[in-house]
């Protein structure tokens, strides 16, 4: 599920929101509100491809591969693979329409778990110097011509290199709609992930995403910051010029690159159960390695050793 905004937002503000800093800390008004719902990659046609046509991918993971009509009847084809809060989105190159169609090409959601919550973001934005905010309702067409509000989005900026990042609340319109296949409301105001996504997961291995790292353009990478924190994560710099966001079930590792060099990276992911043995699945260009124990990393590049040894490995939170 891409927002898709490049399009629809190209021109709608100017610039971005210049140097922000990480600062290892929270807004002072510390409630987290915003929590990793999926991130997306775009990889080469070879292991796009292979990624559609794995075995292994349908009993490791809720594996589906679908077409989905969004706001001004955008169509974007992605390959999904669901969790329990949390899925990984993975297309190939021209899969989406324009430059978000480009080989590495990346985004990130982040949703609220309560309803309302997603102004109070748009409040801290604010004060984390993003003076204009954007705002974007995402909806979603079931194939009958008439679209059903999906989800409000916030962005920092609407200018971008190869990654953005965007805050969510999903609409209480697609829960009331029965074609949405969501579960009913936890507590009032509920618009959470799990209750999103469906129950497809149980009978898998993977269970959610604990941490990605992707490959960002310095100027991409200062326009996120101020949405990390807004949304109430701690953000820390790491040796290289990277931060890491952390806290809300999934870290958050960004690493600033040339453009020719961005892309996902790397996603680790929880398991249902513990597995007895190492299971290595090479898929095109990326090597999928579950196991032993209750992980599983995923790493997208020719040399996954290289990046495995070179990066080392992103902090998995408990819980």
């Amino acid at each position: 599920m891409i927002v898709v905004l490049a399009v629809t937002l190209a021109g709608a503000i100017g610039g971005g929101v210049g140097t922000a800093q990480a600062e290892g800390s929270r807004p002072s008004d510390d409630r987290q509100l915003l929590f990793y719902n999926h991130s997306y990659g775009v990889l080469d046609r070879e292991t796009a491809d292979a990624v559609e046509h794995s075995d292994y991918l349908s009993d490791f993971a809720d594996f589906q591969v679908r077409t989905t009509t969004g706001t001004g009847g955008q169509t974007w084809t992605g390959r999904y693979l669901m969790g329990r809060e949390t899925y990984l989105e993975l297309f190939g190159v021209s899969d989406i329409a324009g430059r978000d169609g480009a080989l590495g090409s990346a985004g990130l959601g982040l949703s609220t778990e309560r309803e309302g919550d997603l102004a109070t973001v748009a409040e801290r934005l604010r004060s984390e110097g993003v003076a204009d905010p954007v705002e974007f309702l995402q909806t979603r067409d079931f194939g009958d011509g008439v679209p059903v509000p999906w989800f409000d989005a916030v962005l920092t900026t609407a200018e971008y290199d190869a990654f953005g990042a965007w805050a969510m609340e999903y609409r209480p319109e697609y829960f009331a709609d029965p074609r949405g296949n969501t579960e009913p409301a936890s507590f009032p105001g509920d618009v959470g992930r799990e209750r999103y996504l469906g129950d497809g997961y149980r009978t898998r291995l993977m269970r959610d995403v604990t941490s990605v790292r992707l490959a960002v353009t310095e100027g991409d990478l200062a326009d996120t910051v101020p949405l990390l924190r807004a949304g109430g994560f701690v953000v820390r710099n790491v040796t290289g010029g990277g931060v890491v966001a952390e806290c809300g079930g999934t870290t958050i590792r960004l690493d600033p690159v040339p453009r020719d060099q961005a892309g996902l990276r790397r996603v680790d992911m929880s398991l249902n159960r513990p597995v007895a043995d190492r299971h290595v699945e090479r898929i095109g260009h990326s090597t999928l390695v579950v196991g032993p124990g209750s992980r599983a990393v995923w790493t997208f590049a020719d040399d996954a050793d290289e990046v495995l040894g070179s990066a080392g490995p992103a902090r998995t939170p408990t819980g």
